[in-house]
């Protein structure tokens, strides 16, 4: 898979991600990551890339001209144009599974005011924020859709590594423990050392439950659970009444 992504600091893009599992993925030549500096484009003596807005307001705006150059560069046939913005819709995990069947990805990176908006109009197919606040450009954004999109894109990780992790099944994962057997008094839970992959396969699954309840139960309201789901979460709500709350299970497999 590739990803190209246009900004204003491509050493902050490639410094990010050349590190840990992208790192070694970028590396492998499982993707590819590529940052083009917009400034490259500007045909300004100094590199100018910004101006001030039309109708007055404070700091400044991205040119429009300087920013289709640089797309005109790297653009290619079936790649799709994410412009990471606040006023996009939220990456949820969903949207990163849906991304990850793209063959190429371009980022298209903000800073200072923005971007004017015609350019972004002409070249951008969607808007994705990280979350209902502001940042300084789209650089950070950038590196979370990719960490987070890379993560099921083939040959990443291990087969397997991501069926069981928090959102995958709409539930948050259970806990981990590795060793010591024993951490400042505190035990390892004793079915983990059974070698009962059926206990522990259940296990798992009460802890997902407990957690999502406790946590986030909100998620509940979108997986279909089965019967014996509905009576783990009744058991765990009567164990601890006042730590889950009252929410209540509803008909038709939902909670």
């Amino acid at each position: 898979m590739d990803f190209h992504v246009m900004t204003l600091f491509p050493d902050m893009i490639m410094d990010g991600l050349n590190t840990s599992i992208t790192g070694r993925a970028i590396k492998a030549g499982v993707m590819s990551v590529k940052a083009y500096d917009i400034r490259e484009y500007s045909n300004d003596k100094h590199l100018k890339v910004d101006d001030y807005p039309y109708g007055g307001g404070a700091g400044m705006v991205m040119k429009p001209d300087v920013v289709y150059d640089a797309y005109l560069s790297v653009k290619s046939e079936n790649a799709k144009v994410i412009y990471l913005s606040p006023q996009g819709k939220t990456l949820n995990q969903n949207k990163v599974e849906e991304l990850a069947k793209e063959k190429h990805l371009i980022l298209l990176c903000g800073h200072y005011e923005g971007i004017d908006q015609r350019v972004l109009d002409e070249i951008v197919d969607e808007e994705i924020s990280i979350g209902d606040y502001v940042l300084t450009g789209g650089e950070i954004p950038a590196m979370v859709l990719i960490d987070s999109v890379s993560r099921y894109v083939d040959g990443v990780l291990s087969d397997g590594s991501t069926s069981e992790e928090s959102f995958s099944q709409g539930l948050l994962e259970y806990p981990q423990y590795t060793r010591p057997e024993i951490f400042e008094e505190q035990q390892v839970p004793e079915v983990l050392l059974s070698g009962n992959h059926q206990m522990i396969d259940k296990w798992r699954r009460e802890q997902s439950l407990k957690r999502t309840l406790e946590k986030r139960p909100d998620l509940l309201e979108k997986v279909d659970l089965s019967d014996e789901d509905k009576k783990i979460l009744e058991k765990i709500k009567n164990d601890v009444p006042n730590k889950v709350g009252t929410a209540q299970i509803k008909e038709g497999g939902k909670f």
